[in-house]
């Protein structure tokens, strides 16, 4: 009680004094929270947020329904067709349930007739579908519609045969070479109507070009040449690899790392890329890997009946990659196992006329089926299930070259190839054959000269040829093909610039006086044609001169008498004697009176001593016995 007593005095002291000095007190006062209090406040305040955001969400979503409900309202109610009268207009509303959705309310025959709208489209007859379907089926079940030959565009290659033909698989890019050792790249995309190859090398000298081939996945080239060293381009023409020459001295060409004669055709691997296969007159088909142009990856030899060596005139894959087929200059066709490089799987001794060359050996896209054209006129196709006997063998086909294509179709159903024609004796044709009877199905005529190449690209529909006068011939339908040649003939030709060139050099000289400051040129094209007309800087040719002579020219006609002199004695220097009887002419006075050449050496000229004839009886006699011939 005490202690208390005493605050309470101490505090009226301290009023008091800070009464008398003019201030409310000594100091500031601490500040006391109560907890309990302020989450009350705390969650008082959250509840009342709640409350209001349910509100509000509540309110929105009535609004939303009340929207739905007025607009199925509106939609399940259907207009009046009918009209009322103007005095009628309580009837207007509608009054009681919506109608249902699926009521229809039959129209008069008078607001029938007044339709408003483009007309309504009438259906065709079942009849009528009927002969649509039994047309389409019909252009289906016939083949030759499927050949777009509609439209042609010709590429000219040069002016010798194109033995090479080469498609990307997407088409873009075509490449040709032939016996001018030239090899050509043409892009559809790129090429107007002018037809202009972008790119024109020749990458393996002075070689024919034997084949050409994109890889499957279209960045690399294969080329094939008359040398005994395959070449990989890229896209562009640039070389990526070259093979390795053989040792021709060797026997065993096993054990080669390379071809040592003249190669006659070569591949890609249809579904390894770095893979390809060409085939060579020194008796081998080799494979080789992109990745090692060091030694051959593996080798095939063909043999002969009597297991003597022969030339591979032709080799390829089979479309599944597992085997490699050859065809020989003795007839056979040898094919292996592409991991089996000593027996042969398969082989037919007299496929062809021993001595005639197999220009290609081509498989069916699903493999049953395989397609030889050999030098001896045929076609041929053997079944792989069954490969001692052909099919069925076409004749009369003439080829010149060693290098005749025959192909598939995309659909698998024909078998195209082309003839040789000589010259002058009519034109040579591409000739597409059925596939299960090879007969002869449509032709078309291509140009006065063999046609040595024929691909049919599937993805674009069209058919490249290549014949021996120089032309590489695309085939295509603006409906049915795709791409490739469709792209180049819309373009227009680009017209040729005129390429401006400066009649003189211009010296620009900005602080010379004005007197020797040359003019600007405005334009070269005014300039040339004032230069044109100045006879001193065209260089413009001298006319004759008519009438008297001028300037030491002498006049045409001799209007002079020296002139006349001039053209008659003076310029008239021929002489149609005879040079031997001219100088013959003065022999006899040369000796009586001579006078330039003997009076200078009179005194000290001496006398000509002759050697005395003597027989060679004497002769003879006077040599010694023992060079005396024995007889």
């Amino acid at each position: 009680m005490d202690h208390e007593d005493q605050s309470r005095g101490a505090s009226a002291e301290g009023r008091d004094i800070a009464s008398v000095m003019g201030f409310s007190g000594f100091g500031k006062k601490a500040r006391t929270f109560d907890f309990n209090a302020i989450f009350e406040q705390t969650r008082r305040t959250a509840i009342e947020r709640s409350q209001r955001v349910l509100e509000e969400r509540e309110m929105e979503e009535g609004s939303r329904k009340k929207e739905s409900m007025a607009n199925s309202a509106s939609k399940n109610v259907l207009p009046s067709t009918s009209t009322v009268s103007e005095s009628s207009s309580s009837d207007d509303e509608l009054i009681g349930p919506p109608l249902p959705t699926k009521t229809f309310i039959q129209t008069s025959a008078a607001e029938e007739d007044e339709f408003i709208g483009p007309p309504i489209p009438r259906f065709k007859d079942s009849e009528d579908d009927d002969d649509d379907d039994e047309g389409n089926n019909e252009d289906d079940d016939n083949p030759v519609k499927r050949i777009p030959d509609t439209h042609e565009i010709t590429l000219q290659h040069g002016t010798k045969t194109v033995s090479a033909l080469g498609l990307d698989p997407s088409g873009a890019r075509l490449v040709t070479g032939g016996y001018d050792y030239d090899v050509k790249f043409w892009d559809f995309a790129g090429m107007d109507a002018s037809l202009q190859a972008f790119r024109s090398l020749q990458p393996c000298e002075c070689h024919q070009i034997k084949s050409l081939q994109y890889s499957i996945t279209g960045d690399v080239i294969l080329v094939v040449a008359g040398n005994s060293q395959a070449k990989v381009l890229d896209r562009d023409g640039f070389q990526v690899i070259e093979c390795v020459k053989g040792d021709q001295y060797i026997v065993d060409m096993a054990n080669t790392k390379g071809h040592t004669a003249m190669l006659n055709g070569g591949c890609w691997h249809p579904k390894i890329k770095e893979e390809f296969l060409t085939c060579s007159n020194d008796g081998t088909v080799r494979t080789w890997d992109i990745n090692d142009e060091k030694k051959h990856k593996n080798v095939f030899k063909p043999r002969s009946m009597k297991g003597k060596k022969v030339i591979p005139t032709c080799c390829t894959y089979s479309r599944d990659g597992k085997l490699i087929a050859s065809g020989c200059q003795d007839g056979t066709i040898h094919i292996w196992d592409r991991n089996l490089s000593v027996h042969t799987k398969f082989h037919c001794r007299q496929a062809h006329v021993p001595g005639s060359d197999t220009s290609c050996l081509t498989f069916s896209y699903d493999g049953t089926l395989l397609a030889s054209r050999g030098g001896d006129d045929t076609l041929k196709t053997w079944d792989m299930r069954n490969f001692k006997n052909p099919l069925n063998v076409i004749t009369g086909l003439s080829t010149f070259f060693p290098m005749t294509d025959c192909c598939f179709s995309p659909d698998d159903k024909m078998i195209v190839t082309g003839t040789s024609v000589k010259k002058g004796d009519g034109n040579g044709k591409l000739i597409f054959f059925d596939r299960e009877t090879c007969q002869k199905m449509y032709e078309i005529e291509v140009t006065n000269s063999s046609v040595v190449r024929c691909l049919w690209h599937p993805k674009l529909n069209q058919i490249m040829v290549g014949t021996g006068n120089g032309l590489a011939k695309v085939y295509y339908d603006p409906v049915k093909s795709q791409r490739g040649a469709k792209l180049c003939v819309v373009k227009s030709k680009r017209k040729e610039k005129q390429a401006e060139a400066l009649t003189q050099d211009y010296i620009i000289t900005p602080h010379a006086l004005p007197m020797f400051r040359e003019d600007r040129q405005r334009s070269t094209r005014k300039q040339l044609e004032k230069d044109r007309l100045d006879p001193v800087k065209s260089h413009k040719p001298e006319p004759p001169v008519s009438g008297p002579g001028r300037g030491g020219r002498v006049g045409t006609h001799g209007g002079t008498l020296s002139s006349f002199i001039v053209k008659n004695i003076a310029l008239d220097k021929t002489d149609d004697s005879n040079p031997r009887e001219a100088i013959l002419r003065h022999a006899k006075d040369a000796e009586e009176n001579p006078y330039w050449v003997a009076p200078a050496y009179k005194r000290t000229q001496p006398n000509p001593v002759f050697a005395d004839e003597e027989s060679e009886d004497e002769d003879a006699d006077k040599e010694p016995q023992w060079k005396i011939r024995k007889i």
